[in-house]
């Protein structure tokens, strides 16, 4: 069983290596979905954390219908991680009639090559789960993040499965969104998955002694200010052992 852990920061890549998973997914914006990290970030975890490394290229939260300009951005940070050396670019775009963007993801896949691609949860935003599965192996890519097009995994086994049923050794099928250790065992079962895609932060508090409680650097909906969150490397340990 290949476990990847959903992470955004160093810390939690190392906590993610030293654990026993076998990769990472880097993103930023974790609260959005996940977002394209700083190169720094890839840098110092390249540095610090032995374990396989793939990268969210996503340049904004929400949808997955991208401008001109933000295409243009997400094109140059796949090369920028290509030639840093990373393991997998994960990315996902659509058109505006729920279908998956043949054109342009073709071309993030030719940019990516030799490396793997990672289609991410904009797959549960398509119009058609299996017409998508379709596209995306004509199109090479080698792994699909889904919930089963439900808001987490566990509502959505059911349909996980017959894409795993469907997909055969095709490509890999990998469920993510709402795994936890209590749930793990079963969501295996249910749908036969040989990856799993994982996160499971825990809150760490900050370091400030003096706090200004009047003053927040996010929107109303935020989370809280003066904690972090970061995955430990026990909850990593936890999952490796559950799953064996």
């Amino acid at each position: 069983m290949i476990l990847e852990m959903c992470i955004d920061s160093v810390e939690s890549a190392i906590a993610s290596a030293e654990g026993g998973a076998n990769r990472i997914e880097f993103c930023a914006n974790l609260l959005e979905g996940g977002t394209t990290p700083s190169l720094g970030a890839i840098r110092e975890t390249k540095r610090r954390a032995k374990i396989d490394l793939s990268v969210m290229v996503r340049p904004r939260g929400g949808d997955f219908c991208h401008t001109e300009e933000e295409f243009a951005v997400m094109q140059e940070d796949v090369r920028i991680f290509k030639e840093e050396g990373v393991d997998c670019v994960v990315f996902g775009l659509l058109n505006p009639d729920g279908t998956v963007d043949v054109d342009r993801t073709r071309q993030l896949i030719e940019l990516a090559n030799p490396l793997p691609v990672t289609f991410h949860r904009a797959f549960d935003m398509a119009r058609d789960p299996f017409e998508a599965l379709d596209t995306l192996l004509e199109l090479g890519v080698q792994r699909i993040l889904t919930s089963g097009q439900e808001p987490s995994v566990f509502e959505g086994t059911g349909l996980i499965r017959k894409l795993i049923e469907h997909a055969g050794d095709r490509i890999i099928i990998m469920p993510g969104c709402g795994i936890t250790l209590k749930n793990v065992d079963r969501v295996i079962a249910e749908t036969g998955a040989k990856e799993i895609h994982v996160a499971a932060p825990a809150p760490q508090a900050s370091l400030m002694t003096y706090r200004n409680d009047e003053v927040f650097m996010g929107t109303a909906l935020r989370s809280e200010e003066y904690a972090r969150y970061v995955t430990p490397t026990q909850n990593v340990s936890a999952l490796r052992n559950k799953i064996g």
